[in-house]
């Protein structure tokens, strides 16, 4: 069943795939984001109209798209067309029929995008983590020292980075860090250090592979956001 992997509150993107518009529509390139309001069968299902900047974005009825759903269950891809919209309760709803089986993407979470970021960090003590399990909140203060890094490749699963110090196996700790091109957004999250090495050509720096423990499920899903545009921006500019 559809339910099995998809259900309402998961995001999803489109982006048009047939000839509604004409090749030069700017509606016709873009990916839009979205999320599920309801899978009514295992070919139906319907999610909400997307917002840009504050403003609905009315796509057509006959439109063809590529979906590319965000489940808990992983990644999954379908096309689809849209057979209908209406409004509800000030809500703008697609109604959307699946026109190919669902498909598991690779994990693309896990796709390590390679960059240069800068990442602030520190050791999180048990307590800290037991409270933030308890309170959802990340026990960090302005006036809190942060070391700094180097961080060469990200994933929504997690990160690695190089820095002059090293933290030891199994450590827990606070990182922090910027996407390009919003800059002025910071995302949070606690990790476990998984693996730490010296760089046999850099004696005295250290490159360490954590993986996120306790990460805002809205941050993750910026950061896969971010890492699938990069994908394509790179295979736009192979092909």
């Amino acid at each position: 069943m559809l339910t099995d992997y998809i259900s309402p509150g998961n995001k999803v993107e489109l982006k048009a795939t047939g000839k509604i518009w004409m090749d030069d529509d700017s509606r016709t390139k873009h990916i839009y984001m979205s999320k599920i309001m309801d899978v009514t069968s295992d070919d139906r299902i319907e999610v909400l109209m997307p917002f840009e900047r504050g403003k609905i974005v009315l796509l057509p009825v006959d439109g063809e798209y590529s979906l590319c759903f965000y489940s808990t269950k992983g990644l999954f891809q379908c096309f689809a067309k849209i057979v209908d919209r209406y409004r509800s309760d000030n809500m703008y709803i697609l109604v959307l029929d699946l026109t190919s089986e669902l498909s598991k993407l690779q994990r693309r979470e896990y796709y390590r995008f390679s960059c240069a970021l800068e990442l602030k960090s520190r050791l999180c003590s048990k307590e800290e983590q037991e409270a933030f399990e308890k309170n959802r909140k990340y026990l960090v203060e302005p006036g809190d020292e942060l070391q700094k890094s180097v961080v060469v490749d990200i994933s929504g699963g997690g990160l690695r980075f190089v820095s002059n110090f090293r933290y030891e196996e199994g450590s827990t700790i606070y990182c922090a860090y910027s996407l390009p091109g919003n800059l002025n957004k910071e995302y949070e999250m606690i990790c476990n250090v998984l693996k730490v090495q010296e760089l046999e050509a850099r004696p005295g720096l250290f490159e360490h592979r954590i993986q996120y423990i306790y990460i805002d499920e809205t941050s993750r899903e910026d950061i896969i956001h971010f890492i699938f545009e990069e994908e394509r921006k790179i295979r736009k500019k192979q092909t």
